[in-house]
């Protein structure tokens, strides 16, 4: 009996019915809209710090920031100005690690032992300046008629030394900086690298853990017309181009990438490391892994990927903001309204059913059952404007996704050693000794991916929105008597 007049009610009142699930769906579509371009927010933005990070690093440990750092790696420069042939080239290599300050490879098993983390590696990062040239000797000029007078002694004070100047001369020389990241290659899952897809070649392998090979970048060994195979020479070493690297997010980490321990005896800095990444036994617990390390492992900074995430600025961030903020209470305020109308509206078309209600209570109908009525034609209603709305929140979805926006990603100067966060290619290498990490920015799409947990929340938003409309006419239904259908009797 229920159901046979709740389909015959919900049958002859349809634009009614219609009405209230519209409105429902509005609200429910945008919910899903504004859900789904947060998660792409989400995903555009952990793709940009993937670039720093690589791809199972949850968080990096670096030493903490000194007054005094870098103050013995002052870049300093020696030629030999006395070499008489002026055609030789002259080169120097400048070896600086990144930041200036190192922490001691026993830090990395210390890290590593702490609770809560699944893996550690550390990471030597370094900046190469390479100066190369040519001095060119100048000439001697003397002045005509310069020189001693009549050989007669040095008459008028005259010293006899011939009188000229010298012209030409010079130096000429180029200025070539790159970044190097040491990486232990025992350990290939974790670390910078692993932002990268080999694209030629290959990768490292455990057994290369001291030997004189490199891979190179995609955009730097274009720059530089290296391949798979080419010789790299790194302060008068030579290293072999064994692959090619491309940044899967972003810029790569470095330019070049060599084993830790080559990275290490280059800058003179053995056992040592710039930077520790480290791997979370539990996603859900790196707040508290974070505390761990802070509290046992001294003199360092510990930079999850939250933090980095607070100096994302430019397009991406304006954007965040406006989907988590604006977009959110916008929907609270559109779904609030929704329900209201909805509550309104099946109120409203209680009032116009008086003589309909009270009727069936002059039959026998309980207020109960009544209720029970009116509750189950508004949740049928709320469900139908449940599945509009998830249609019409699907298609806004997959608009912004066909579209897909290109936003982008300033990573702003940081106070930590390498770049934001310990990572390496950042600035702090170069001449100033300063430590400060040069802005970096990325272009992302923006997508709109709609997850389960998004469909569950519609559908329970639809759920809801029925509830309340039923509740409002509900209530009135349960106040109605049937002398209230004989006074509409005409």
């Amino acid at each position: 009996m229920f159901f046979t007049y709740l389909r015959r009610e919900l049958r002859r009142r349809r634009k009614a019915a219609l009405v209230v699930a519209s409105g429902l769906a509005l609200g429910i579509a945008l919910v899903i809209v504004v859900n789904s371009v947060s998660s792409g927010m989400g995903k555009a933005q952990d793709k940009v710090l993937q670039s720093l990070y690589g791809l199972g690093t949850d968080m990096t440990v670096t030493k903490a920031a000194t007054a005094t750092a870098g103050a013995s790696q002052q870049p300093r420069f020696q030629f030999d100005a006395n070499n008489n042939d002026s055609s030789t080239t002259q080169s120097s290599d400048r070896v600086m690690v990144q930041g200036f300050t190192t922490l001691a490879s026993t830090t990395v098993t210390k890290v590593a032992g702490q609770k809560g983390v699944s893996d550690a590696v550390g990471g030597l990062s370094l900046n190469v300046v390479k100066v190369d040239g040519q001095f060119t000797r100048g000439q001697f000029q003397q002045n005509q008629g310069s020189g001693t007078e009549g050989g007669g002694g040095n008459r008028g004070g005259g010293t006899g030394a011939p009188q000229g100047e010298v012209t030409g001369g010079g130096a000429n020389f180029n200025i070539n900086s790159y970044s190097v990241y040491g990486t232990d290659v025992t350990k290939p899952a974790l670390g910078p690298l692993t932002s990268s897809k080999i694209t030629s070649g290959r990768t490292f392998t455990t057994a290369e853990a001291n030997s004189k090979v490199v891979v190179a970048d995609s955009a730097y060994a274009k720059t530089k017309k290296l391949k798979v195979g080419s010789t790299v020479t790194i302060k008068s070493v030579k290293y072999k181009v064994i692959g090619i690297a491309t940044a899967t997010s972003g810029d790569a980490a470095a330019n070049l990438y060599i084993p830790l321990t080559q990275a290490q005896t280059l800058s003179g800095d053995k056992n040592k490391v710039t930077t520790i990444y480290v791997k979370a036994s539990d996603s859900k617990q790196i707040s508290a892994v974070k505390k761990t390390i802070q509290g046992n492992v001294s003199g360092t900074t510990v930079t999850t990927s939250a933090d980095l995430a607070d100096t994302v600025s430019g397009s991406l961030s304006t954007a965040s903001s406006l989907a988590t903020s604006v977009g959110k209470w916008l929907s609270i305020a559109v779904l609030i309204a929704a329900f209201l109308v909805a509550g309104l509206l099946t109120s409203s078309a209680v009032s116009r059913r008086v003589r309909e209600f009270g009727t069936l209570k002059a039959l026998g109908w309980k207020s109960g059952r009544v209720t029970r009525q009116v509750v189950g034609e508004a949740v049928v209603n709320g469900l139908v404007g449940g599945v509009l709305g998830i249609a019409l929140g699907l298609a806004g979805a997959y608009v912004v996704t066909a579209i897909s926006p290109t936003l982008s990603a300033s990573l702003g100067s940081t106070a930590a050693g390498g770049r934001a966060g310990g990572g390496p290619g950042g600035g702090g290498g170069g001449f100033g000794g300063g430590r400060q990490a040069a802005a970096k920015t990325f272009d992302v799409a923006l997508t709109a991916p709609v997850n389960a947990t998004t469909i569950a929340l519609a559908v329970g938003l639809a759920v809801a929105g029925g509830l309340i409309a039923g509740a409002f006419g509900g209530w009135r239904a349960s106040r109605l008597r049937p002398a209230d259908a004989l006074r509409r009797v005409e």
